[in-house]
């Protein structure tokens, strides 16, 4: 049975956005980064605060601070009124330590949008499996709003913050996202189904926990996913776990972003990879989609109908992500 989707409310201008650290830790040089990541949500009409946390120098072992610390921050977080949204910093390899401690009345008691995409991609499928929240995938503040947004055109700059925006603050479908030269049809036909994904070894992993998603919930779904990091055969053997799971059998669609340092994808290359374990499952696949580790990401709001056409390579938002 699929979950009662969550929206959180829209943001209205001046609403308070909070960055925090929900995973790895703030290192000095990337504090122009994260400048800029507020300056764009202060251009965005929000205000912006750090929580605590967010100190650069503050670490424990490859985190921000224990698992116990995080979540702590994170529930008051989701506690305080004041706060509308929440944004992670940075991705990394924590939530994994705290996931079982979030406080799930809070997120249904006052859902708010959360945002970030690694490690992060982990808390949208867990918190979208226990409440039903919609989880937006999407730019992290440091490495995304300050360091890939700056890195980008004016024009591709306003383009995003322009969908950002609507996308927090307007309770009407988003439509076609905004599509890219990039974009491959890896496999004709259209879908339309409720949007789950994010980094594929998180998709993996989570399955093997008490969090995991019933199968129910990937029937007729679009799935989205990237990977960053390791060897292709990795992302062969994740691709093959999803199989084994029943997870393949399901979905009606599948979205691919751009995979990031990953070894060995000329031979064979990701298309190759896919559709060798997808086999005879007749259905599409849009790949190479700018959304992941390598630049500026497009919003993939979990939960949230899309419509996909590989061969038209587009995808729509059928729903709105907010209330």
């Amino acid at each position: 049975m699929l979950p009662q989707l969550l929206r959180p409310r829209a943001l209205k201008p001046g609403d308070l956005v909070v960055i925090a650290s929900l995973s790895g830790p703030l290192h000095a040089e990337y504090e122009p980064d994260l400048d800029e990541a507020m300056a764009v949500l202060a251009r965005m009409g929000f205000r912006v605060r750090r929580a605590p946390l967010l100190e650069a120098g503050r670490s424990h072992w490859w985190s921000a601070a224990t698992p116990a610390e995080i979540v702590s921050e994170f529930n008051a977080l989701l506690r305080d009124p004041e706060v509308r949204a929440i944004i992670a910093h940075d991705g990394g390899q924590t939530a994994f330590g705290y996931v079982d401690l979030i406080d799930f009345d809070a997120v249904v008691a006052d859902p708010k949008p959360i945002l970030g995409y690694s490690d992060i991609s982990l808390l949208h499928l867990v918190l979208y499996a226990r409440t039903g929240l919609v989880g937006f995938h999407a730019d992290l503040a440091t490495r995304g709003l300050g360091m890939h947004w700056s890195a980008s055109s004016p024009a591709r700059q306003a383009q995003l913050a322009d969908l950002y925006t609507r996308l927090l603050t307007s309770p009407t479908p988003i439509g076609p996202l905004p599509t890219s030269p990039s974009w491959e049809c890896w496999r004709h036909g259209r879908a339309e189904g409720r949007l789950i994904g994010g980094v594929i070894n998180r998709i993996v992993f989570n399955q093997a926990t008490r969090f995991a998603l019933p199968l129910d919930q990937f029937e007729g779904a679009v799935l989205f996913w990237e990977e960053m990091g390791g060897l292709s055969a990795y992302v062969w053997s994740y691709l093959h776990v999803l199989r084994h799971a029943g997870i393949l059998d399901r979905i009606a669609g599948m979205v691919v972003g751009v995979p990031y340092a990953i070894d060995g994808l000329d031979s064979p290359t990701l298309p190759e990879i896919v559709l060798d374990v997808l086999g005879p499952r007749d259905i599409p696949v849009l790949g190479n989609v700018d959304f992941g580790h390598a630049g500026p990401n497009l919003p993939m709001p979990t939960g949230i109908r899309v419509a996909l056409d590989a061969q038209q390579r587009t995808l729509s938002l059928l729903e709105p992500a907010v209330r």
